[in-house]
C-alpha cells in the first residue's frame, strides 16, 4: 500500500469520502456494536458507561482487558491484517477474518469463538442508537467490508486519537479516556466541570432514556470525531447542559460552525486534512470550543486546567 509521508514520518491525514464507504461503515458499525456488547456483558459499570468503549490501538480497535471469572480476555479489530483477534489469559486464541459477510454471520462467529475459549457470553441481540435496529442474528442487510476503506478509517482514528489525547493532557479535572462509543461509532473525549447536570431527556433511537441519563449525569464539555456529518466525516464539540451564548461563541478555524440541527459545533474533517498544519488546526477547534463551554458555563478553570509541559525541564 502506497502512503504519503509527512512530518515525523507519520502518514498524511487520509482522504476517505463517506459516500465511498457507507456500506462498509454501516457493516463495521454493527460489528463494533457486537464486540462492544461483549465487553458490556462482562465489565463492571463505570461512570458514563466508560466500561463499554473501544480504544484505538496500533493495529485497529481494541476492547482492552475484559475481566472473566479469575482471568481475562480481550478482542481487537486488526485493520492491517483484517482480522478480529480474541485472546484469553489462559493462553487461548481465536481469529475471525474480516471480509464481506452478513452481520448475522459475524455475530454467530463471535459468539462461537467465545464459547470455544470457555468465555460463554450472552449479549443484547439488537443494536442501539440506530434506526431500524435489525436484530444481529437476522441482519443480512449489512454485509459489505472493503478492507482499504476500513484501513483508512482506522488511520483517521489514529490521527484523531493523537490530537484528542494531546488536548486531554491540558485538563486535570475529571476527564474521560479517548475512546470510541460504538452506539454512534464516534471517537470522543469528555471533560467535566465537577457539577451535576439536569436530567437528560433521552430520545436516542432504540436506546433506553436511562442510558443517556447515566451518560449525561454531570455537566460536561465533549469533543470527538464522527464518520458522518460531512463529505469526509466531521469533528464535533458540544456542552451539556448548553450554557447561554455557547452557540454564538467565536471558535476556530473559519470552517467551524454551530449546527442548530445537531446542537453542536462541527468542523469538516476535510478542513483539517487539507490544512497546512492539520494538528494545529484541529487543536484550535478543540480548545476554542471547550473555552466556549467553560467560560459561558462558569467553570472553575484555575483548578481544572494545567500546563502538560510543567515538568518538562526535569526530564
Amino acid at each position: 500500500m502506497v502512503t504519503t509521508k509527512t512530518g515525523r514520518g507519520a502518514e498524511a491525514w487520509p482522504r476517505l469520502r463517506v459516500a465511498d464507504w457507507t456500506e462498509t461503515r454501516d457493516t463495521l458499525h454493527m460489528w463494533t456494536q457486537i464486540v462492544g456488547k461483549v465487553r458490556l456483558a462482562h465489565a463492571p459499570l463505570l461512570n458514563h458507561w466508560w466500561q463499554v468503549t473501544l480504544y484505538v490501538s496500533p493495529r485497529g480497535l481494541t476492547t482492552s482487558t475484559i475481566p472473566y471469572d479469575a482471568g481475562a480476555f480481550d478482542m481487537e479489530f486488526d485493520f492491517i491484517d483484517h482480522t478480529l483477534r480474541l485472546r484469553t489469559s489462559e493462553g487461548g486464541a481465536r481469529s475471525i477474518g474480516l471480509e464481506s459477510m452478513p452481520v448475522a454471520d459475524f455475530h454467530a462467529r463471535v459468539l462461537r469463538a467465545l464459547d470455544e475459549l470457555d468465555v460463554p457470553t450472552t449479549i443484547q441481540g439488537h443494536p442501539n442508537e440506530v434506526e431500524p435496529a435489525i436484530p444481529f442474528a437476522e441482519d443480512f442487510q449489512h454485509h459489505t467490508y472493503d478492507p482499504h476503506a476500513a484501513y483508512l478509517f482506522w488511520r483517521q482514528l489514529l490521527h484523531a486519537n493523537r490530537a484528542l489525547g494531546e488536548f486531554r493532557s491540558y485538563f486535570v479535572g475529571k476527564v474521560s479516556p479517548v475512546h470510541l462509543f460504538w452506539g454512534a461509532m464516534d471517537l470522543a473525549c469528555t471533560r467535566f466541570s465537577g457539577r451535576g447536570s439536569p436530567r437528560h431527556p433521552g430520545g436516542a433511537p432504540n436506546c433506553g432514556d436511562w442510558v443517556m441519563e447515566e451518560g449525561y449525569s454531570r455537566e460536561l464539555s465533549s469533543c470527538g470525531f464522527w464518520p458522518g456529518g460531512g463529505d469526509e466525516g466531521a469533528f464535533y464539540a458540544y456542552a451539556y447542559p448548553e450554557p447561554d451564548g455557547f452557540a454564538d461563541s467565536p471558535v476556530t478555524p473559519a470552517e467551524a460552525f454551530y449546527s442548530q440541527e445537531n446542537g453542536q459545533f462541527l468542523l469538516p474533517y476535510e478542513a483539517v486534512r487539507t490544512a497546512a498544519d492539520p494538528d494545529r488546526t484541529l487543536s484550535g477547534f478543540l480548545h476554542t470550543t471547550y473555552e466556549a463551554a467553560a467560560v459561558r458555563g462558569g467553570w472553575d478553570r484555575t483548578s481544572l486546567e494545567e500546563d502538560p509541559a510543567r515538568w518538562s525541564g526535569h526530564r
